[in-house]
């Protein structure tokens, strides 16, 4: 392979999801684009450090893994997240907020105000709305209240959400009813911590954002990436970390956290074709979609 680049993931801002690379190169990602290149042959996937922060072993890590950490990094990044409760003193403001990824499918959780609804475009939250703003200690107590009160968890699994996407009620209004009636249960609640200020109901739809509407239904997702592997389909849609990619055989999910940590290039023809998971089938995995 001629030349290789490192994959930093999937990355959404105002104008869309594109794909982050090494030294901060981005590639652009629109609907119709073909989406194509493979592992570099004898490439080992290394560990992507933390917090900023190269591997200082570049340590091997699994192709299945979606972290694509080793344990220590892993330990270190965890240890400095919000998620860990160890950010006590962090000043900025935090925004709790409700979000919703298909029917019966709702989640609460936080994130920094600063950071906008980044946060949930990463998740690949369908729609969304706002609770709440405040320090961070409130709106972790009110994150807990909630889940306690509303009966729903701080984390959908991905595989879940791939499961729906294809299937999702067609109006905005349908597709907020959920959160609409949650919202409401959760505002009147009591208990909740007099330094959080409670934020009016406002969904935030993202069908269009990310191309969800009409979409065919997945017949499989792609298990890992291997060295000599080629990854070749026209992106018909993107939500969170994942790639909804036409490959002329049906269209496969590729969770772009499989990426990172490969050395990537141009497809060639003729390379190993990459293990993909069949959906609704027993035979496990099948080599013949990339």
């Amino acid at each position: 392979m001629a030349q290789a680049w490192k994959c930093a993931g999937l990355r959404w801002s105002a104008d869309g999801p594109g794909l982050v690379w090494s030294g901060g190169r981005r590639s652009a990602l629109t609907w119709g684009k073909r989406v194509a290149f493979g592992v570099a042959e004898g490439s080992v996937r290394t560990c992507r450090g933390a917090r900023g922060h190269a591997c200082p072993v570049a340590a091997a890590v699994p192709g299945r893994s979606t972290g694509a950490r080793c344990e220590e990094c892993a330990r270190l990044d965890r240890a400095h997240s919000v998620a860990a409760d160890t950010l006590a003193d962090d000043p900025r403001p935090y925004r709790v907020y409700l979000a919703w990824f298909g029917p019966g499918m709702v989640k609460v959780g936080i994130t920094a105000e600063e950071r906008g609804p980044a946060r949930l475009l990463e998740q690949g939250a369908v729609c969304f709305t706002w609770l709440g703003v405040g320090p961070l200690m409130a709106a972790r107590r009110s994150e807990e209240l909630l889940r306690a009160a509303l009966r729903v968890p701080d984390r959908i699994p991905y595989a879940d959400k791939r499961a729906v996407r294809s299937a999702l009620p067609g109006t905005e209004p349908e597709r907020a009813a959920e959160i609409t009636g949650l919202h409401a249960r959760a505002v009147a609640l009591p208990g909740w911590p007099e330094s959080l200020a409670r934020a009016p109901l406002r969904v935030v739809d993202h069908t269009a954002v990310f191309g969800l509407a009409g979409l065919p239904a997945a017949v499989g997702e792609v298990r890992e990436l291997v060295p000599g592997g080629v990854i070749g389909g026209e992106l018909v849609a993107a939500a969170g970390p994942d790639l909804h990619l036409d490959t002329g055989s049906g269209v496969v999910v590729l969770d772009t956290r499989l990426l990172t940590g490969w050395e990537l290039g141009p497809a060639q023809e003729g390379r190993r074709r990459l293990p993909v998971r069949r959906f609704r089938e027993d035979a496990g995995v099948q080599d013949g979609l990339f």
